[in-house]
Order: C-alpha cells, then structure tokens, then sequence
C-alpha cells in the first residue's frame, strides 16, 4: 500500500504516546551549558557571540522597555532554527510543520504584546487602529479592517512557518522521487536531478534559519508598537 506524502508530517507515536515532546525536548539536550571557568571552549564561545549578536541587532529599534523580552527572543530563536534544521536530516519529524504548535508558540506571544500594550499606554495601543488624519466616512470602515488585521497576526505568523517548511519538503521528498525512478530509466537525467536536490537542500537550510529568524522578528515589530 502506498503511503500519501503528506504522512511524514504525521506526529509519530510509540505505543500510543506521540514523541512531538521528545522532539520539543531535544534541542535543550543538543547545545552546550556555560562553565564557571574563564575560558570556555570554542563552541560555547561562538554560541555566545552569535546569541549575544542577534540579540544587539533584534532589540536595536525596541524602546528600553522592550529589552525584558531579550532572553525569551533569544531562546525563542535557537528553539526555532534547531527544530528546522533537526527536520532536514532523514527519518526526522519536524515538530514546526504541525500548525498547531506553531499558533501555540505565535498567540500566546502576540497577546502578551498586546495585553502588555493595553496595560502600559492603552491610547496608544488602541491608536494604531484609526490612522491620524482619516475621513469621518472611513473611520468605522477602518477600524474594523485594522481589528481584524491585529487578530490575523497571530495567524499569519503560524501558517508562514508552517507553509514554507511544508512546501520545502514535500518539494524535496518530490525530487528525491524523481532521482530514484529515472536511476534506472535515464541515469543522466537522475545524476541532474540529484545536483538539483543537493542545491535544494541547501537552499531548505537558509528558508530554516530565515524562518525562524522571520517569526522572531515579527514578534519583536508587534512588541515595538506596545512599548
């Protein structure tokens, strides 16, 4: 029987217990803990100044107010790319295809903004639903598209992670297909087919990294307004 490709988005269980939760605890296991001693070695030095880095560039437009979330962007980041790029490897399951945990990480965020812009400056907040200088005929017409805008978010945030690895790997499982049929039949046309799937895999790496990277950011940008 053959299997519908969309399968290996499938959750995987064992005896009836899903491993999404092993596969959510294995980064935390994967990177390195910072020693007391003064000099660490090169890994935990490069994770240092590669997390110190994204966290000066992410948090540069941010009011001082904002700087508080630094950690939970940070770690929020690294979580995301060691997700995506555990998905790359064979006879993986990558968690950030399941919808589901993609909008249980993106609302939860995105209303702490929004409560957090609601608490602190509640006109200000409720501005960015009425653009200065708008008609009188507009403004009910306004609010309403912009409302529905602010509840989107959430939305979007979860669906662009959850399409763009989706249509990434069914395009790889697809051309990997292809190569493995036409070894046989046209072994020159597989040999092509096969450069083309290394270069896409490639490519797959950068959409993981810029993925997670993207989600992040948007995050920051909602947070920018309410602060």
């Amino acid at each position: 029987m053959s299997l519908s490709m969309f399968d290996q988005f499938m959750s995987p269980t064992l005896l009836g217990i899903p491993l999404i939760a092993l596969a959510l605890t294995l980064p935390w296991i994967l990177y390195p803990t910072v020693t007391s001693r003064w000099l660490n070695n090169r890994l935990i030095t490069l994770q240092g100044w590669f997390m110190s880095s994204f966290s000066q560039q992410l948090l540069l437009p941010l009011n001082p107010g904002g700087h508080k979330w630094a950690a939970l962007f940070t770690s929020l980041m690294m979580f995301l790319i060691t997700l995506n790029m555990l998905g790359l490897l064979p006879y993986t399951f990558t968690p950030t295809t399941q919808l589901s945990l993609n909008l249980g990480l993106a609302v939860p965020l995105w209303l702490a903004t929004v409560v957090l812009g609601m608490r602190n400056d509640p006109t200000h907040a409720l501005g960015h639903l009425l653009p200065e200088g708008t008609p009188t005929p507009l403004i009910p017409v306004l609010i309403i598209i912009e409302t529905i805008s602010l509840f989107i978010r959430p939305l979007a945030l979860g669906v662009r992670l959850t399409a763009n690895l989706t249509a990434g790997h069914l395009l790889i499982l697809l051309i990997a297909k292809g190569a493995f049929v036409l070894l046989s039949i046209m072994p020159a046309v597989a040999i092509l087919t096969s450069i083309v799937l290394v270069l896409l895999t490639l490519l797959e790496v950068a959409v993981a990294m810029i993925q997670a990277y993207v989600f992040v950011l948007l995050l920051s940008l909602y947070l920018q307004e309410n602060v």
